[in-house]
């Protein structure tokens, strides 16, 4: 009796279990690794699809066939949505095209400001072959094409170029970070609606950015290169933070990994560099005269990284001086960024957030009004903790030649 149930159970499986019904082979796919959104000219959009070449990428494993040809080809599909485009790319490739591998979305400035993002999300969210763990970018003074063709000289794929850029001065400098279109659809569904995300620019001559010839140079003539934070209100692009102040507020959102800051010592301008290898930010709501207030304690360790004046390094007053002016810069620099965003009454901070977090039937009373009128004039104290962890291997710098 049991074997004939056994038997009926593999018959069954032979007739339910039909193998790969929904196969598709790779040579009839176009791996698709980064999108770019252009506004059209005729049309609503221009979407450009960076294609892998696969000869080109895996040429080092095939004797070199691929090494003349370039790593990627690139098509300019133009329509008034991504699923015309999708469908009429179709007439320019003879593969399907496969998003499961897109790990960039570039985003042209002027589409960015004028119509914002959410329509362009929406359609990636909803796709299900699109991944929104992948890194959406602002192209900033060039079009979103002009990136997605453009050939880097050291990582063979431009989409891996950024998005390994982001992750890297996400760690050591902390001006820029990785966002996915995911991080945005939920910033623009929080509270305070306000996301920032990474731009991209395009440098030195641009035409020859596509040809092959400007990365067989040691020296490119086009290079992308991060540049400054966009700042979207209301889903659309409505300001721009750079340099400093694109790191402070990254520091009071507790983004900031590693960084480093420069102090006075001996009367002379920027003589030691603080080398922050860790931080952490932590920001609380509070009501001060029945008003929303918010707190912000900063504790950061660091190294000393290099000084150009004769102090000693041993001796602990030196390092609570140190300490002290590394607090205070750091300081200063997080209170001209609050001052700014709130001038533009942009919570890009999200201390929206926060407050409805710990009040939130304060903050039904005051949404409506929390960017014009509340965040402007919100109290926000600062706290920054600095600690001196080690100072090399040389604590009397005096004692170099020439010092």
């Amino acid at each position: 009796m049991k074997r004939s149930i056994k038997m009926l159970l593999i018959l069954a499986a032979v007739f339910l279990l039909q193998g790969c019904w929904d196969k598709r082979e790779l040579t009839d796919l176009a791996l698709i690794s980064a999108l770019g959104v252009d506004k059209g000219e005729n049309t609503k959009y221009e979407a450009t699809f960076q294609v892998v070449n696969p000869i080109s990428v895996t040429g080092g494993l095939q004797g070199g066939q691929g090494g003349d040809r370039p790593p990627i080809t690139t098509i300019t599909v133009p329509g008034n949505n991504l699923t015309e485009i999708s469908r009429h790319a179709s007439t320019s490739i003879s593969r399907e095209l496969y998003y499961s591998h897109t790990n960039l979305v570039v985003v042209d400035e002027d589409l960015a400001k004028d119509e914002g993002l959410v329509k362009i999300l929406d359609i990636l969210d909803r796709d299900t072959n699109f991944r929104t763990t992948s890194t959406i970018v602002i192209a900033h003074g060039a079009k979103a094409k002009d990136l997605i063709k453009a050939l880097t000289p050291v990582d063979k794929i431009p989409a891996n170029k950024i998005n390994k850029t982001l992750q890297f001065t996400e760690q050591q400098l902390g001006e820029h970070f990785k966002t996915s279109i995911q991080d945005v659809l939920k910033c623009i569904t929080s509270q305070s609606r306000y996301p920032v995300i990474s731009s991209f620019k395009l440098t030195g001559i641009k035409k020859k950015a596509p040809k092959m010839e400007s990365i067989q140079s040691t020296d490119p003539a086009a290079q992308i290169e991060a540049n400054d934070l966009a700042v979207f209100k209301e889903g659309k692009l409505a300001d721009w933070l750079e340099g400093q102040n694109a790191r402070s507020v990254l520091w009071l959102r507790n983004k900031v990994r590693q960084s480093y800051l420069t102090i006075d010592l001996m009367n002379k301008k920027d003589s030691l560099t603080f080398d922050v290898i860790r931080q952490n930010t932590k920001v609380k709501a509070k009501l001060k005269n029945n008003q929303p207030a918010i707190s912000v304690y900063v504790n950061m360790e660091g190294d000393v990284g290099e000084t150009t004046v004769p102090v000693l390094l041993d001796d602990p007053k030196v390092l609570n001086e140190i300490e002290k002016k590394a607090s205070d810069k750091l300081k200063k620099e997080l209170q001209d960024a609050v001052k700014l965003v709130q001038q533009r009454k942009t919570d890009v901070l999200q201390f929206g957030d926060v407050v409805y977090r710990r009040y939130p039937e304060v903050w039904k009373k005051i949404e409506h009004q929390w960017a014009d009128k509340y965040f402007p004039d919100l109290d926000v104290e600062i706290t920054v903790n600095a600690y001196v962890r080690r100072t090399g291997l040389r604590s009397n710098p005096g004692n170099l030649k020439g010092s």
